[in-house]
């Protein structure tokens, strides 16, 4: 059965909810995704459903909303369409559902009997989610029977269909993706798995052939816009956060939580000193990354910089952006990286960059040693372009 978020509950964090937003399943729109709803819709009508759907693209896209839609619209349509006193009915031309419907309103209570959910679950210590989808995500608890197979074994109530959303499946360790290998082999009539993919070369070949993929893309900035809007998400910023986010609704809404947009605009400023970086300005920002109030903020600032090596690689290869992240972004990518050859040598900070500061965070590198090390990597690099 489905474990939507419940009033009692409400202060439980669920896996597949990005913090700040509603869960996927009480989202009534998604944009910039048309493409994907039409080729489940198409081949919904013409009778050529699959039992097993993919959902991939990055993360924040809609790919899990996308889920929730189409497992509304597979529970809410009869089996049989029953024909009026003018004929057939016409075929269905959106994945819209009445909120009204009896189905949609047992989905978002998350208390419909022919839907099953499957994701991460709390820790032992409920501190945090487990790494993994585990079996204790199909049981309930240690000990207890697989919920999964009993929800696929049983006798449906009004004979409709049966959805199983797995959200992220690329999260299913090695015991639960053979338990849903198996039932992808040989599914039951009417049953359908819709599977949320970030990675989907993490998963196994075998599901992979099971399944028919609906990719999701990055969206544009008026996406963005009308998504945080929805989300109930307020800023004056929505077109700074869509170039930002890369057309992540997701990311944009963990940028608002963050005050990622005054961050990135503060790291602009520093930027603005080169070829050679204010010092005390420097500092203050790598001490600012330091102890346990300071980690969210390490991390963001690590993910800022990436974005803003990665916009400069861009701008000398294409110009700088049409949208600026920042006041003076534009101005300041195109002093920095003017030509195609300062974009290679930016590019090639970028890996360097990335795989440096992976490497610090595995072995617990003191924070603002590994910002200071990336900044004057930065700095040094400002000045071979410079020279160029």
């Amino acid at each position: 059965m489905a474990r939507a978020p419940k009033d009692d509950d409400v202060e439980k964090p669920l896996s597949d909810q990005i913090e700040g937003a509603p869960h996927p399943s009480q989202t009534e729109q998604l944009f910039g995704q048309s493409h994907a709803e039409t080729d489940f819709l198409d081949a919904f009508n013409s009778g050529r459903m699959h039992s097993g759907w993919m959902i991939t693209g990055p993360r924040g896209v809609g790919k899990a909303t996308l889920a929730w839609r189409m497992a509304a619209f597979l529970l809410s349509q009869p089996l049989v369409a029953a024909d009026d006193m003018f004929g057939a009915p016409p075929p269905p031309e959106t994945l819209d559902v009445d909120p009204e419907h009896p189905d949609i309103r047992h989905l978002r209570a998350g208390a419909h009997p022919r839907l099953f959910v499957v994701r991460r679950v709390l820790n032992a210590t409920e501190t945090g989610f487990q790494d993994q989808i585990t079996m204790a995500a199909l049981r309930g608890h240690k000990d207890g029977p697989n919920k999964l197979m009993d929800f696929l074994h049983q006798s449906a109530t009004d004979g409709g269909r049966r959805v199983i959303i797995i959200d992220a499946a690329d999260d299913m360790n090695p015991s639960v993706a053979n338990s849903i290998l198996k039932v992808l082999e040989e599914p039951p009539k009417y049953t359908y798995f819709l599977l949320v993919s970030h990675q989907p070369s993490r998963l196994l070949p075998t599901i992979r052939s099971r399944c028919r993929l609906l990719r999701c893309g990055f969206l544009d900035a008026a996406d963005v816009g009308q998504a945080l809007e929805q989300a109930e998400v307020h800023t004056d910023g929505s077109e700074s956060l869509a170039a930002l986010s890369g057309g992540s609704v997701g990311e944009a809404i963990r940028l608002t939580n963050l005050d990622g947009l005054t961050i990135y605009s503060d790291l602009v400023g520093l930027m603005g000193g080169l070829p050679r970086f204010d010092r005390p300005r420097a500092l203050r920002l790598a001490d600012s990354c330091t102890g346990k109030a300071g980690a969210t903020r390490f991390a963001l600032v690590l993910d800022l910089i990436d974005r803003f090596l990665a916009r400069l690689a861009r701008a000398g290869l294409e110009g700088p952006p049409s949208v600026q992240a920042s006041q003076g972004e534009a101005l300041l990518l195109s002093r920095l990286s003017p030509h195609d050859v300062a974009a290679r040598k930016w590019a090639t900070l970028q890996q360097e960059v990335s795989e440096s500061t992976r490497h610090g965070k595995a072995v617990n590198l003191d924070p603002a040693a590994l910002i200071l090390d990336t900044l004057f990597k930065i700095e040094k690099v400002a000045q071979d372009v410079a020279h160029t």
